[in-house]
């Protein structure tokens, strides 16, 4: 069928046949969903048994924030995951939603993550030690796969130091999508959270969010270890893929546009505002899907009871009715009201350590990568893209530098 999974990306395809998981629509994203905004703000795809796309800052926003008619609970899975265990809260709708969250949003907080910030720079520093003096690097693989995993499992965690190398790479290789092995990795990391919850309950209190999850009542009862593993395993997963996507995704700019690093360089206040504006342009959390409570509409169209939604933020972040010039790198915007972390009731808990581990990393790459230059061309660049989108692969070249040793 012309227009289908791996034909090309033409009009009919974008109105009738949309297919998030098509090659094509990875590489070719932000055009795509561009030419969507104007030609289709709202469509249904007869792919994968059927499902709604909303592409509007506006729509998206207010499908995201109206959890009593989108709901995340009642099947959100466009498409099938390799996943065994519910992922609470984030599949879990309101009121109850709300209990499960309040349980970790304490330690999320800017105050709460505030001194994890030099134990990340170190971790930061380590790793670009192990390849700067060559000049040359996967910055995907030697760095920005690594580092989230290594400092979510040894600063929030607490997971022992001496599996941080190996657990990181399975919890990576799970959240990969169309990765043959995921299947054994989701079983291996469930193993794993299961050993770690039973160590913990013999150790004495940490003071952190494994405590917290551990001890919590849910609704006047004692939390079951079922939810305590779908907690845990989302905390895990939150982070992860979508923080390295992201770096990848930041350096394939600097690549493009050399005078963002070198601004950054110079300057490196800028960097939080930077971040934010990246975030905007190039977070890796791309979409959601949603499943409607009941007949409802979206911008006119009639969606049944039952059907699919996918909201794609990476598109409401680049919608010219909300941000001028959406395409364009710019520090000076009036506002940025960026949803790259999501909107309404599941917005990521996460967000400030996301935001943390990304200054941090933003500002040592700029001042120590200097002049990054792709080692492939752009285009040719290999993408996974399902609701999160990262590059598989980001070989650089760049000024050597010196190695700083651990702090």
């Amino acid at each position: 069928m012309e227009g289908g999974p791996t034909g090309p990306i033409t009009d009919d395809w974008c109105v009738e046949h949309f297919d998030y998981l098509s090659p094509d629509f990875a590489r070719d994203l932000h055009p795509t969903l561009k030419r969507m905004r104007a030609l289709c703000p709202v469509a249904h795809s007869d792919q994968l048994q059927g499902y709604w796309i909303a592409t509007r800052y506006e729509d998206v926003l207010r499908v995201a924030q109206d959890w009593e008619t989108f709901s995340s609970e009642l099947g959100v899975s466009v498409p099938a995951t390799q996943m065994t265990v519910q992922a609470i809260p984030e599949h879990v709708d309101p009121p109850l939603h709300r209990a499960y969250k309040r349980l970790i949003n304490a330690y999320f907080t800017p105050a709460a993550v505030a001194p994890y910030e030099e134990p990340t720079r170190a971790i930061v520093t380590d790793l670009i030690d192990g390849f700067v003096e060559a000049g040359r690097c996967d910055f995907l693989t030697e760095f920005a796969r690594p580092f989230p995993g290594l400092a979510f499992f040894d600063l929030v965690l607490n997971a022992p130091s001496d599996q941080l190398a190996e657990l990181n790479d399975l919890a990576t290789k799970a959240s990969v999508p169309n990765n043959p092995d995921a299947r054994e990795c989701w079983a291996a990391l469930h193993k794993w959270i299961g050993d770690f919850v039973e160590q913990r309950r013999r150790q004495p209190p940490h003071g952190d969010v494994v405590d917290a999850i551990l001890t919590a009542e849910i609704e006047g009862r004692p939390i079951t270890d079922t939810e305590v593993l779908g907690m845990i395993l989302l905390l895990i997963l939150g982070g992860l893929e979508t923080t390295a996507g992201a770096l990848g995704h930041f350096m394939i700019r600097f690549c493009r546009e050399p005078h963002i690093p070198a601004l950054l360089r110079e300057r490196p206040e800028l960097v939080p505002a930077a971040v934010e504006e990246l975030l905007r342009l190039e977070g890796s959390f791309i979409a959601i899907g949603r499943t409607a409570r009941h007949d409802a509409e979206i911008a006119g169209h009639p969606i049944k009871e039952g059907e699919k939604v996918l909201i794609y933020w990476a598109s409401a972040n680049r919608d010219e009715a909300e941000f001028k010039d959406a395409d364009t790198f710019d520090l000076d915007r009036a506002s940025n009201r960026h949803i790259a972390f999501g909107a309404g009731p599941h917005r990521c808990a996460g967000s400030n350590l996301a935001r943390l581990n990304l200054k941090v990393a933003v500002h040592e790459v700029v001042q120590r990568l200097a002049d990054p230059v792709l080692l492939e061309p752009e285009e040719s660049l290999p993408f996974h893209s399902a609701l999160n989108r990262s590059p598989l692969s980001v070989p650089i070249s760049f000024t050597p530098g010196a190695r700083l040793g651990a702090r």
